[in-house]
């Protein structure tokens, strides 16, 4: 399992006054953190400073990199912003992301074009978030097509289910699931990944939730997930979830966390 460490987005109160502040300091011990929990990729999102959104991230990259040695997941809604910063990072970064929509499509080629990268694909077209599996896996066919013809090699696309809260419509945990499992079945090699915390939204205790619907995603198929690595009860599961799942031989994975005292239940 893929694991992108989400903590740094300055949608959060204490890291958007660090950067504020240049605190490199903070930066650095929070990215710190998140590998020793186990991150492969440090995201990196200033995308709530519209106004300065452009240096902070050129700051955070340089802070990131000297503080660790993954690569990283460039995370805007703005491709100018994406292709500005993705040659500056050292290592091939995750680009996050693109959609089907004709316009943002369009508009992420040259980012693919000047950096070779993972990129995150949402299963998102012009016409909005698909409402059944068949809408998603034609969004997925147009994204996987269109990424290839651009020398984007099957592996290195990671697609977005795009989860629902499970609160608005009770059957969205449901199709999440089947999507991601009908993805791997329709694009043998293809990764998934998702930002799982949609699901819970404007549930109570919403760490329950997504921690069991991560579980059931995983049994699907899912390769990748953003979430907080510092969580250790979500790493835990994530764990138990890869070896029941076949992807842990001879239970090593899980023996080393065992001996390590890591396993959180």
């Amino acid at each position: 399992m893929l694991i992108v460490g989400e903590r740094i987005n300055t949608s959060r109160k204490a890291v958007n006054e660090a950067v504020g502040k240049r605190d490199a300091a903070f930066i650095a011990a929070d990215v710190q953190m998140q590998v020793k929990a186990g991150a492969d990729y440090i995201d990196v999102n200033a995308g709530s400073r519209i106004a300065s959104e452009m240096e902070d991230m050129k700051w955070l990259v340089e802070i990131i990199e000297a503080a660790v040695d993954v690569p990283l997941a460039l995370d805007s809604p703005d491709p100018k912003i994406l292709q500005a910063v993705a040659p500056q990072v050292k290592k091939r970064p995750m680009i996050n992301s693109t959609t089907a929509e004709s316009n943002r499509f369009e508009a992420m080629k040259a980012v693919v074009h000047e950096r070779e990268c993972d990129i995150v694909a949402l299963c998102l077209d012009d016409r909005g978030i698909p409402k059944t599996v068949d809408e998603a896996l034609r969004n997925a066919s147009l994204l996987v097509q269109g990424l290839t013809q651009l020398g984007m090699p099957l592996e290195r696309i990671h697609l977005d289910p795009m989860i629902q809260p499970v609160g608005v419509n009770k059957d969205n945990g449901i199709l999440a699931v089947e999507t991601i499992r009908s993805l791997h079945r329709e694009f043998p090699g293809i990764r998934t990944i998702c930002g799982l915390s949609n699901v819970s939204f404007g549930l109570p205790n919403r760490f329950l939730v997504n921690r069991l619907f991560l579980v059931l995603c995983i049994g699907a198929g899912l390769t990748g997930a953003i979430v907080d690595p510092l969580d250790q009860k979500m790493m835990t599961n994530i764990l138990v979830a890869e070896t029941l799942a076949g992807r842990d031989d001879y239970c090593l994975k899980y023996l080393r966390a065992n001996r390590a005292g890591t396993l959180l239940g």
